[in-house]
């Protein structure tokens, strides 16, 4: 019987320390499911399908080492119930810091009490990317800057395409400008 993990987000964008956690959790499970929450309500950068299929060719050649089967699914309600649905044996999260620490325990101890049968397991994140949130790789691809040492290739490439076709404002840049009345 294959052992199923479950690891959520929004994924928007895959970053560097995402993928760092879905190789870690390889080594835990004979199938990983990367689920795609989805908030009606909010519009993401990327499309939920463009996300899924960002994540599974940047997860590619950890899947291909290591042998784990990895899907995606999209969801839009609980963590909990979404894990159940696919019968996972246990939840997947990621630790940055201290904050993380703090709301990620929350969430497991309401989980633990809503599906007891369904532990969180938490992984530390390798401190060359435990800085990095997606929130900060959005907002440097959306000012021009280059995401590359935050997310995978794929990924900073689709920023990049997202960002030049979007974004064709001038950008500000070191260059003083004068006022013309002086």
């Amino acid at each position: 019987m294959a052992r199923i993990a479950f690891y959520s987000g929004s994924f928007d964008p895959l970053t560097n320390g995402h993928l760092d956690v879905i190789e870690r959790a390889t080594s835990l499970c004979d199938r990983l499911v990367v689920g795609i929450g989805v908030n009606p309500g909010k519009a993401g950068l990327f499309s939920a399908e463009e996300r899924g299929a960002l994540i599974l060719d940047a997860a590619a050649p950890a899947m291909a080492r290591t042998g784990c089967v990895l899907e995606t699914v999209v969801f839009d309600g609980l963590v909990v119930n979404a894990a159940r649905a696919i019968g996972a044996a246990f939840i997947v999260r990621g630790l940055r810091d201290a904050t993380d620490f703090d709301y990620e325990m929350r969430m497991a101890a309401m989980s633990a009490q809503m599906a007891p049968e369904v532990p969180t397991v938490f992984l530390p994140a390798s401190p060359l990317v435990r800085h990095i949130s997606a929130t900060l790789v959005r907002q440097i691809a959306a000012m021009g800057g280059d995401a590359s040492p935050f997310a995978p290739p794929n990924v900073a490439e689709a920023l990049a395409a997202k960002f030049t076709a979007t974004n064709r404002r001038p950008r500000r840049g070191a260059t003083p400008r004068r006022n013309p009345a002086s």
